[in-house]
């Protein structure tokens, strides 16, 4: 909850998101918050707002397993629903962990066509049962909701991301808004498929589909607790890569103007992130060769580093055309278990520096210490707020199963003192 908030508050700053909060915002200033804005608005619209400012620096968390970020789903709607609805921080965090748990199992059981983007898919369905917990569903509305959600997540384009659409950002916006829906049409209602998950996928977002992995351990066994976290502001696709190109940097004392050419193996999903000229910062996010480079120039591959600043730097570009990447099918047979990647960089001198990996940094086998996720609060929430209160927002958060009025947590977050300048 803590790593998605600061997402959310760091997108929030973001030129797209700053102009459509304000257009969205018009008159309503009761109902739910949208983060980094200091005001409220009606539920849904708070909703879609924190989740798409949520995917905006692509640092949410997410779940191998699944293919896709869950909480970025489920986080933004529950948080709205239960302020609206006054309920506690632990039933909050009760339902979190629940439509966590739905969502990715979907995602694990289903094997969605390459064409698609997972954003706005099954994390429909994990936000939705988000919602029916807080709103304490009965068993017979939980399974409509179900059902009823499962066809009102988007059937999106995989192409949007790797040209840079930005409204592959609005993905998880819709997916939150519409989860909440889901729930409205049920109490009111409104019914689904008798089973909707197996005929969207099946039959429509997916070819495949395996409801076991929906009840194996079930209770037992938490995706939630194979998650991941992300440092470097770009697709997890390109992780393996850059994990290997900062220790080859530390170790050797690389300098980008000493590098002839860097050549990278790894997975298919990741190879197919060759674009060397990307035309925005969200392209730039999903290109391997940019991610290199850029992480080369600034040292690091964090937020800075996927500006429009940095997609205009000449230096950059020019050493994205000698970032070349190719598939390695050995290494696309170790997914999803493994996402490794090798880099071989060849120096102007002649000289070969070769790294490998089969983990990413943030995964559960070799995972980001307190104090860099810590780090990584305040680096993103600072975008916004002074220090001294993102910690105390931090220290509340962590807190979170105390609370008796979520409100509690977000009441200091409205007014005008803690507005974006």
């Amino acid at each position: 909850v803590v790593d998605t908030l600061a997402v959310i508050v760091g997108g929030s700053a973001e030129p797209e998101v700053m102009a459509l909060s304000s257009d969205l915002m018009t008159t309503v200033d009761t109902g739910a918050s949208v983060l980094g804005t200091g005001r409220r608005t009606e539920l849904g619209c708070a909703a879609f707002l924190n989740a798409t400012a949520g995917t905006f620096l692509e640092l949410d968390e997410g779940n191998r397993f699944a293919r896709g970020h869950p909480s970025i789903h489920v986080v933004p709607a529950g948080l709205a629903f239960s302020e609206v609805q006054a309920c506690s921080g632990s039933d909050l965090l009760l339902a979190i962990i629940l439509g966590y748990e739905v969502g990715a199992r979907i995602g694990i059981g289903s094997r969605l066509r390459p064409s698609i983007h997972p954003h706005g898919t099954w994390g429909t369905v994990g936000a939705a049962v988000t919602v029916a917990k807080l709103a304490g569903a009965s068993a017979a509305e939980m399974r409509e909701v179900i059902n009823v959600a499962s066809p009102l997540g988007l059937a999106n384009s995989d192409r949007t991301m790797l040209e840079g659409g930005t409204v592959r950002n609005s993905f998880a916006g819709f997916s939150a808004q519409n989860a909440l829906m889901a729930w409205r049409l049920v109490r009111n209602g409104f019914s689904g498929e008798r089973d909707g998950l197996r005929t969207v996928w099946e039959q429509v977002l997916s070819d495949s589909w395996d409801p076991t992995v929906l009840v194996h351990r079930l209770g037992d066994h938490w995706e939630i607790s194979r998650n991941y976290f992300k440092r470097h502001a770009c697709c997890r696709y390109n992780h393996g890569a850059l994990d290997v190109l900062i220790d080859l940097r530390e170790r050797h004392d690389l300098k980008a103007e000493s590098i002839r050419t860097v050549d990278v193996e790894t997975y298919s999903p990741a190879a197919r992130l060759d674009d060397q000229t990307p035309r925005n910062t969200l392209a730039g996010k999903f290109s391997l060769p940019f991610a290199v480079a850029t992480t080369l120039i600034h040292g690091d591959a964090g937020v800075s580093s996927f500006t429009w600043d940095a997609v205009r730097d000449a230096r950059i570009r020019d050493l994205s055309l000698r970032v070349r990447v190719c598939e390695n099918e050995d290494m696309t047979a170790m997914l999803p278990t493994h996402r490794p990647a090798r880099l071989t960089v060849t120096l102007k001198s002649g000289q070969e520096i070769t790294g490998y990996t089969e983990t990413n940094r943030g995964d559960p086998e070799d995972p980001y210490s307190e104090e860099e996720l810590t780090d990584k609060f305040f680096e993103l929430t600072n975008r916004v707020w002074p220090e001294d209160f993102s910690r105390r927002l931090l220290d509340a958060t962590m807190e979170l199963e105390q609370l008796e009025n979520i409100n509690d947590l977000t009441r200091p977050l409205q007014g005008p003192t803690i507005a974006k300048c």
